[in-house]
């Protein structure tokens, strides 16, 4: 039998019943401190009506200041503590004329006092009742403005880090996307509708995993593999054997929990400066490691490297060398900012006889459900990444028999 859990509301989530609770409990409580005191004093029970009068018009005239100090409230501070003294005065001096009244009545035949005087000896109570009232009124508002701002606050930081976050995962490369429709659009003027069809739905499959995910969703490591499989799927049919990858995750890894689309930009830098600037191409290699409570990510490629040297911006580009933009490694640094604040590490390096090399290291940690392990893959796209030669690389399963990772020939 499925028992359902009970969890406690804020006292404060209705301003409403909040206000009637304390404005219940605290004219209750002090009825009660009031006859005790006066039942502890030997005084007769007849007096208990008369608390509960006085009582009663304290109650009354506290709704009356409620309504005024909620249209106070709102005012310039000067107009409102300004205000609020005058209308407090007026509320003590009706509450001490009504308890010199009901007192003149209930002893009228055993003591001889004026009006006057049992107004001025009466004063101290309705003061101290209802300043304390308007003081506490006043406290907790202020307090629940202050909450409320905080609150307005934290959605509005969450709204813009969302902003921030989706601005940069949808900053697609557009040479990507204008290079694929065109090789698109140049198998299709050959006549060559399979090859074109197929890069068509690996584009399509690519495009649906990117734009499904939340801004700052978390995915596994399999998962994001398999989305960058297909991109992969796409760039290979552009060069073909001059894009060469090697794969090498640990099985511990694959339930990693990270950022949604974290190594695809990393992996199309390395196509955009490695592979298609040189003529045999390179070698674009992933490996990711659990090591303690974190996750180690590298990206390499057997590219040229990057180029340290300051360049002017005015001076033409290198013939057959891309002009570096920043987007791409800027994206994932922010990112991971945003994600992890300082509990993260991510370092790029460059040899000085080529090649590139991205490292990142986050918190390791598991997805809840066991099934997000392995994320299926898009049906009839592309060709598995492996070891057509059967070699000795290591070589993980994401979604056996269908999909394997490890190097090409």
């Amino acid at each position: 039998m499925a028992v359902l859990q009970i969890q406690a509301a804020p006292f404060f989530a209705s301003k409403n019943r909040a206000f009637w609770n304390l404005q219940l409990a605290g004219w209750g409580a002090a009825f009660l401190l009031r006859a005790v005191s006066a039942l502890a004093n030997q005084q007769p029970f007849d007096i208990l009506a008369l608390i509960l009068v006085t009582t009663i018009t304290g109650f009354s005239i506290s709704l009356i200041l409620s309504v005024i100090y909620r249209q106070l409230i709102q005012q310039q501070p000067l107009v409102t503590w300004g205000l609020t003294a005058v209308v407090l005065f007026f509320a003590v001096l009706l509450h001490a004329s009504i308890d010199a009244w009901v007192q003149g009545v209930y002893y009228a035949a055993t003591r001889d006092t004026t009006f006057a005087q049992r107004l001025i000896g009466l004063l101290y109570l309705p003061l101290t009742l209802l300043g304390g009232w308007s003081a506490l009124y006043y406290a907790i508002n202020f307090f629940l403005t202050v909450e409320q701002q905080a609150d307005r606050l934290e959605r509005l930081e969450a709204q813009a880090t969302a902003a921030q976050l989706a601005m940069l995962r949808y900053q697609l490369n557009p040479h990507f996307l204008f290079n694929t429709l065109n090789s698109i659009s140049t198998l299709v003027l050959l006549k060559q509708t399979e090859p074109a069809n197929a890069m068509l739905t690996r584009l399509s499959g690519f495009l649906r995993h990117t734009l499904i995910a939340e801004p700052g969703s978390q995915v596994t490591l399999a998962q994001e593999i398999e989305t960058l499989q297909l991109y992969l799927d796409i760039e290979r049919m552009r060069f073909e054997e001059r894009l060469r990858t090697h794969f090498e995750i640990e099985e511990a890894a694959l339930p990693a929990q990270l950022p949604a689309m974290l190594l695809q930009p990393l992996v199309e830098n390395a196509i955009k400066y490695a592979v298609s600037t040189q003529e045999e191409g390179a070698r674009i290699a992933l490996t990711a490691r659990v090591i303690g409570e974190r996750l180690r990510l590298t990206v390499e490629d057997t590219g040229p490297g990057a180029d340290d040297s300051p360049r002017d911006p005015s001076a033409p580009p290198v013939p057959g060398r891309p002009v570096s933009t920043g987007v791409g490694l800027a994206n994932i640094r922010n990112r991971l900012a945003q994600a992890y604040g300082d509990n993260h590490l991510f370092e790029t390096r460059s040899e000085a006889g080529g090649g590139f090399t991205v490292l990142i290291e986050i918190p390791f940690t598991r997805a809840d459900r066991a099934g997000e392990v392995a994320a299926p893959a898009a049906p009839g796209v592309g060709p598995e990444i492996g070891n057509p030669a059967g070699g000795s690389d290591n070589i993980v399963p994401l979604n056996p028999p269908q999909r394997t990772i490890g190097t090409t020939a």
